[in-house]
């Protein structure tokens, strides 16, 4: 197993790591996470530990690509777990912000049915030997996903000060932005999908 491989299990551990602390009732063991404020907003400390584990999560998927391409690493074994571990990174903190009222449900429903779209478009155009890239839009999505969740992991603070919703514009601009990333690889990799039937002479 090769250090981006590694980092890539060490980023599924991390995200077990994050589901645990969001959900598990504590209390029912006995253990209570301090509360307290800041700039005048009630904070939970516990959404302040997951968050951190989220960033460097978050960072070890930055790391495992670049070192992956710089060592010329990159493995079958090494692409699957990557996106696994993408997925449930953030997937599963989306779903949990939904549950438990943070988020509007639309949001996970949006960015889980992308991505199930966007994978059956790769793995269709994988079984045809052809690769379909990352496109500017697909990234755009990404960037601003992880910005609102990271926000909404802090309260939005500081900007929840001013009461201006940055963690819930950015959620929204990425469920968009998931959207029309759909529709992008869709219209590029339309003739994988459905080929253009054969003209007989």
């Amino acid at each position: 197993m090769n250090l981006p491989t590694k980092l890539t299990v060490l980023r599924i551990f991390l995200t077990l790591i994050v589901i645990i602390i969001m959900v598990f009732p504590f209390y029912t063991v006995g253990i209570e996470w301090p509360k307290f404020e800041i700039m005048g907003i009630g904070v939970k400390c516990e959404y302040l530990v997951a968050g951190f584990i989220f960033v460097i999560a978050s960072v070890t998927d930055f790391f495992d690509g670049y070192l992956a391409r710089k060592n010329n690493q990159i493995t079958d074994t090494g692409k699957m777990l990557d996106a696994i571990a993408d997925k449930i990174l953030v997937n599963s903190v989306l779903i949990i912000f939904a549950a438990q009222g943070f988020i509007n449900v639309i949001i996970p429903v949006i960015i889980v049915l992308r991505d199930v779209f966007v994978d059956a478009i790769k793995m269709e155009a994988a079984s045809k030997g052809k690769v379909v890239a990352a496109i500017k839009s697909g990234k755009i999505k990404t960037a601003s996903l992880m910005i609102g969740l990271v926000l909404t992991f802090v309260y939005n603070l500081p900007f929840e000060a001013w009461n201006i919703r940055v963690s819930d514009f950015m959620l929204y601009f990425a469920s968009i932005m998931s959207i029309l990333s759909a529709i992008e690889y869709y219209k590029l990799n339309k003739n994988i999908i459905i080929p253009k039937p054969e003209i007989l002479e």
